[in-house]
């Protein structure tokens, strides 16, 4: 049985959110199958295409595809509010190259993503899980990160960014005994816009640590 790297959380979903998850869903939505998605079809004008896992209220992932149109974005997260937000900020922004899905990263990965299809794989702020008892539904481990290096192409690479100090060295000690990637700590890529969420961690004096981790 697969353990849960997720919370569901409460919704408290908008009329906004909820208007626009059921009114752009069928444009921008991918839904989850056994079947293996074709990029080429999904992203036909997008040469490089980047898998990011959890994207909150969808505002760095917004950002970042507005500022990359040469790039094909596969959003996955479970969060409804955000789910139904980042359709909308699609729509407003008139984006061809960014899709959601509303599943589980794992059976996405596992089932969906054809090996060596994917050029990275953005994971920013996921849960850390703090507690000793729950840090095995840690998303990064040992057969997560497994996964995520059959799915990259040779040379892709695997980018995390935390705000928990316990869990980046977690993230560095789990990657050490993989033979798959080559990496570690970098400096924050000006690429990568400050959230939300990382703005209410650094007041906390949280320390923020990248990883970049490049596929064999």
């Amino acid at each position: 049985m697969t353990i849960k790297s997720f919370k569901l959380r409460g919704t408290r979903i908008t009329e906004a959110q909820l208007a626009a998850r059921q009114r752009l869903w069928g444009r921008y939505g991918v839904e989850l199958a056994n079947t293996q998605m074709d990029f080429a079809r999904l992203f036909p004008e997008n040469f490089k295409i980047i898998c990011e896992i959890g994207f909150g209220m969808g505002e760095t992932t917004i950002e970042i595809a507005e500022k990359f149109p040469e790039n094909g974005y596969l959003a996955i997260d479970v969060h409804q509010p955000g789910i139904g937000k980042l359709l909308a900020l699609i729509e407003e922004k008139d984006l061809s190259n960014l899709k959601v899905m509303d599943a589980d990263a794992h059976l996405v990965l596992m089932e969906m993503v054809p090996n060596g299809s994917l050029d990275a794989i953005h994971l920013f702020f996921p849960d850390p899980w703090p507690k000793t008892r729950h840090h095995k539904r840690r998303i990064v481990n040992s057969s997560f990160i497994d996964l995520a290096a059959k799915k990259l192409k040779s040379g892709g690479v695997f980018h995390i960014a935390t705000d928990w100090s316990p869990y980046a060295t977690w993230i560095e000690d789990h990657f050490v005994k993989s033979d798959a990637f080559v990496g570690g700590a970098i400096e924050r890529p000006i690429w990568r816009p400050l959230t939300r969420f990382e703005s209410q961690g650094l007041k906390k004096d949280h320390v923020i640590t990248d990883f970049s981790y490049t596929n064999k």
